[in-house]
């Protein structure tokens, strides 16, 4: 007779638990207002979720320092003319969440570190390449200032969005519509779902697919009969992949290892209402005094819950085997360099003493212009009726200078109103 023969894991007695009320996110529904409660995206600082807005696109934008509930002018980001399908946080700067949208167009937002009194109607810049929606976002983990995109035309383009062009454009990969896109750890490899019911491995700066159609997978776990979409997270640091299933009431989580058979479950997490979006904090973003490793943000109808997930210790000192270095706001590579052909892991931090989010970072756009590309200068060895006259080009040539000059009056202006805003954010604070 075999010997059944238990796993044991650190992880096996993961307690669960939703927040408190009063720590939990209330949307008043107004007019022309409301959750649109299917996605999220969370960071150390800031909560973001979709909303609907008269039609257009917007979503809402709330400090992590203050919860409860959300007031009915509460100003919105918005400028996308049709619904946001998705946002995400840059990696690399808190203040930084990139939006796609229905009407294909990308636009990328400076978040303030104070409350705005208005809505956010100007992106930092406006991405356009794709012919059909956007649906997908994935920054790169470890190249400053590079995003990924997908398309309901099924391309995918990878921008610079410091400079607003186009890095990489993967356009003959996919027959059918892209579902997913992520990268790997150190960004080198993209892995991509399709319609086509294909899982592809991609090397983006070749623009080869290296890997695709697996004949068998390494494990296969049976989860239920439910047809909901999966939501899954997976932690690196503990191995561990949390799945959440959409309309569903629970959160089962399972560890993965390098040995036979692959994929332990662990335990599942269950509450009385279903879920109807799910955003996740990052590692750095999580309560070490607390032995929490996971956090939840949960979207309902009205409301976006918090739910930890801790590991029971009866000590209070830093436990070092729940918590290994983990990638930081730095990033390791520039576009440049990446596009180049260069990769590099993610630049690591302790998380013994706390993680401290950096102070508003401002991201700083070059967008090259056309219109600062100038004719060579020199005699003409011909005149065609179609040859502008000495005159107008001298004129032309004058006006290009004062659209300069004003461009760069408007940023330092632009600069100087962030600067003010940011005293004001200060001195407000310290009267309260």
């Amino acid at each position: 007779m075999s010997r059944r023969v238990v796993r044991q894991s650190k992880f096996r007695h993961v307690f669960g638990q939703a927040a408190k009320a009063d720590q939990a996110y209330e949307d008043i529904r107004v007019s022309k207002v409301t959750w649109d409660s299917s996605f999220c995206a969370v960071n150390p600082k800031f909560l973001a979720i979709i909303v609907e807005a008269g039609g257009g696109g917007a979503f809402i934008v709330l400090p992590l320092a203050k919860t409860g509930r959300v007031d009915k002018n509460y100003p919105l980001v918005t400028g996308h003319t049709a619904p946001v399908l998705d946002i995400d946080w840059c990696p690399h700067n808190d203040n930084v969440i990139a939006s796609a949208s229905d009407d294909t167009t990308i636009m990328v937002w400076q978040i303030p570190d104070y409350t705005p009194m208005r809505n956010i109607t100007e992106p930092i810049i406006t991405l356009e390449g794709h012919s059909k929606r956007v649906g997908i976002l994935s920054w790169h983990p470890t190249a400053r200032n590079v995003l990924l995109t997908a398309g309901g035309d099924n391309v995918i383009i990878i921008w610079n969005v410091g400079t607003g062009e186009v890095l990489l454009s993967l356009d003959d990969m996919h027959p059918d519509v892209i579902h997913s896109v992520c990268w790997n750890s150190n960004g080198s490899l993209l892995a991509t779902t399709c319609k086509d019911k294909t899982l592809r491995i991609i090397d983006p700066r070749k623009g080869q697919v290296v890997a695709n159609n697996f004949e068998e997978p390494v494990a296969l776990q049976e989860m239920d009969t439910s047809n909901g979409v999966l939501l899954p997270f997976y932690d690196p640091d503990s191995s561990i992949v949390y799945l959440c299933g959409k309309g569903d009431s629970s959160i089962r989580y399972f560890e993965i290892t390098d040995e036979p058979p692959f994929v332990h479950y662990l335990n599942t997490f269950s509450s009385k209402e279903p879920q109807r979006g799910m955003g996740f904090m990052p590692k750095r973003g999580l309560d070490v005094s607390k032995c929490e490793i996971a956090r939840f943000y949960k979207l309902h109808e009205r409301k976006c819950e918090p739910i930890i997930m801790t590991v029971p210790r009866k000590s209070d000192l830093f436990q070092d085997d729940l918590y290994p270095d983990t990638p930081g706001p730095e990033p390791a590579l520039e576009a440049d360099e990446w596009l180049s052909g260069q990769d590099a892991e993610p630049v690591l931090i302790s998380l013994r003493d706390g993680y401290v989010p950096p102070k508003h970072r401002e991201l700083r756009v070059t967008k090259r212009n056309i219109l600062d590309v100038r004719p060579p200068s020199g005699p003409r060895h011909s005149q065609s009726a179609s040859d502008a006259p000495l005159s107008q080009q001298h004129t032309l040539e004058t006006l290009l200078e004062e659209i300069k000059a004003l461009r760069e009056r408007v940023q330092a202006q632009e600069q100087r109103i962030t600067a003010l805003e940011n005293m004001l954010c200060e001195l407000v604070d310290g009267t309260d």
